[in-house]
């Protein structure tokens, strides 16, 4: 069983990262612990004085200002706990946003290799609980483990001044108590990192399974994802239990090992009152200051059980950091305006080292031409393009973009000037205006309002109840398939890029609404170099080139009219017998 051991130095260097730029609020929190920690010695002596003031039968005016002083203190000292607490908790949300931004942002720049063996549950749930069990670790663990260190002095002080024996009886019980419930505690740590990973597991399973439920439901499969289902939990429960157990019997500990110090100092009180040597004040003060070392020893025992969560929760966040891209970040940029050219000179690739999709793939695309690629369901067209934008690098060969080898561009570059359009269109839960911009401010809402007129959205966005900043819901529910494809046409049109790639773009939309963007297409291609995936041979009948694939390979490559005009040529055959599925 996998158990996670930091040293000191990573600790610190991970509290030194995110709390050292909030050192103000940090200061302030830290006096008003001290603060705290003063009042909560003080007060047990104005008790002290107001017992032994009655049994005197002293002056009552003094009993009064003892009352108060007592209640001013106690007063003083809940708003210090109010105000420790709100600053606590801001520095903790700060510091925890923090690292979810870079563990997210980390996320989003690793390959798509990474995303194919990681689930959209199972990231959030270690970029959301993973850094959730970290908030305590980064809000008040030094904090407050440091002013409950300076407590526990302070009560062992004021219980040494009243007599050695006590105080040295208290040092060696915080010693005891301390050493128990750390030797207690190192049992939990290897199931709460088990109890992470199976969460991590079942929410990453929840969350492939609730985007596939038309497809589950459609296909009989239920029965199958509600037997995995039960099978993650019927492994999650033990090890819940477990974890529970280990935090259970820490707090059994230290229940066992305070009424042991209470226990004791009851003993000695009554030993020390009974031979006259101590007041019922002093044996109250004992009492009480011994009954008040449960309280830092109990914050101290909840900050280690916070630590056991950090230190599951750090190795998690650590291990995912360290995963490296294997897509590495060029140097170059590329111009920034017009066609680009394209070269694949002699690709291969493979999705597993064991497995070849694509072999010997060599072509050149000038610049503002336009290519059409053919061929079968698992062919290879798609993994062009992926290529092409370096979601995956070659496994040999080397694509060159304006006669630049793409690997040695900047990723960020590469990506704004090749656009990409594809069958499936992401939408999310925003505005209209944030789903075309992706929060892009420099892009005026004129320049976004003409887009859409010259696609024909026009009448479509007057329709909207609050124009560019209605909301549209996630995955584009409430949008037609034709509304959401020329919404992502637009997209490409407000990224003016220099090389366009439609991945059969239009296969989702009926016959009149494919007809109304046939326009828009001449224009989006109007200028810029494009390549257009197609299964339909109709769907390339405005292409220059054509390259048909067939298992990785190209099979036939040309000029369209000159391949038309070949009787012999393989896309000839396909026009001649009306193949218009080229991927049946």
């Amino acid at each position: 069983m996998t158990k996670f051991r930091f040293p000191l130095a990573q600790y610190l260097e991970m509290l030194n990262q995110y709390l050292r730029p909030q050192w103000v609020k940090l200061s302030i929190l830290l006096l008003l612990l001290l603060t705290s920690i003063g009042a909560q010695l003080v007060n047990p002596q104005i008790i002290r004085y107001f017992i032994d003031a009655a049994t005197t039968q002293s002056d009552l005016m003094n009993l009064w200002y003892a009352a108060a002083l007592f209640i001013g203190v106690s007063v003083s000292h809940q708003a210090i706990v109010v105000a420790a607490t709100y600053i606590g908790e801001n520095v903790g949300w700060i510091a925890t946003n923090q690292l979810r931004s870079k563990l997210a942002s980390h996320c989003l720049k690793l390959d798509m290799t990474f995303h194919r063996n990681y689930s959209s549950g199972t990231l959030i749930e270690r970029v959301d609980g993973d850094i959730n069990a970290l908030s305590n670790f980064f809000s008040s663990f030094v904090v407050v483990l440091l002013s409950n260190i300076f407590l526990i002095i302070g009560i062992i002080t004021m219980l040494a001044i009243e007599g050695w024996q006590v105080g040295l009886t208290m040092i060696l019980f915080v010693v005891f108590a301390l050493w128990v419930i750390q030797f207690v505690r190192k049992f939990a740590i290897p199931y709460i990192a088990k109890t992470r990973a199976i969460s991590a597991e079942f929410y990453g399973f929840i969350g492939e399974h609730l985007e596939g439920t038309e497809d589950t439901r459609a296909n009989g499969a239920s029965q199958f994802v509600m037997n995995r289902f039960y099978s993650i939990n019927r492994r999650w429960l033990p090890a819940q239990l477990r974890s529970f157990l280990g935090f259970a019997s820490v707090w059994a500990t230290s229940v066992v090992v305070f009424a042991i110090g209470m226990g004791a100092a009851f003993a000695f009180s009554s030993f020390m009152w009974g031979k006259g040597s101590i007041s019922i004040g002093t044996v109250f003060i004992i009492v009480y200051y011994t009954e008040l070392l449960a309280s830092p020893i109990e914050n101290i025992r909840m900050q280690l059980q916070d630590l056991q969560r950090a230190e599951a929760s750090i190795g998690r966040v650590k291990e995912l950091l360290e995963i490296e891209s294997q897509i590495q970040d060029g140097t170059e940029s590329l111009r920034q305006e017009g066609p680009l050219s394209i070269r694949f000179d002699h690709v291969d690739f493979g999705y597993e080292d064991h497995l070849t999709t694509l072999q010997d793939i060599h072509f050149e695309l000038k610049a503002g031409k336009s290519l059409g690629i053919l061929g079968r369901t698992g062919s290879g067209k798609s993994t062009l393009s992926r290529l092409l934008l370096r979601f995956y690098d070659t496994r040999s060969g080397t694509i060159f973009i304006d006669h630049q080898d793409i690997r040695q561009l900047k990723l960020q570059d590469l990506r704004k000037r090749v656009g990409f359009v594809t069958q499936q269109i992401e939408l999310f839960q925003g505005t209209i205006r944030d789903n075309l911009t992706f929060y892009d401010d420099s892009i005026m809402d004129e320049q976004i309002i003409a887009i859409l007129d010259d696609i024909e959205l026009g009448d479509w966005l007057s329709g909207q109840p609050n124009g560019l900043d209605t909301m549209l819901e996630s995955n584009g529910n409430g949008l037609s398939a034709g509304e959401a494809q020329l919404l992502a046409f637009a997209r490409v049109f407000l990224t003016n890029p220099g090389i366009v790639i439609l991945d059969e773009a239009s296969s989702r939309l009926d016959p009149a609404t494919e007809h109304k963007i046939e326009s828009a297409i001449d224009k989006l291609l109007s200028g810029r170099t494009c390549i257009i995936i197609a299964h339909r041979l109709a769907t390339i009948e405005r292409v220059d080139q054509l390259l048909i694939l067939e298992d990785g390979h190209i099979v036939e490559q040309g000029e369209r009219t000159q391949l038309i005009a070949d009787p012999q040529s393989r896309f000839t055959q396909m026009r001649r017998v009306g193949m218009e599925e080229v991927a049946v």
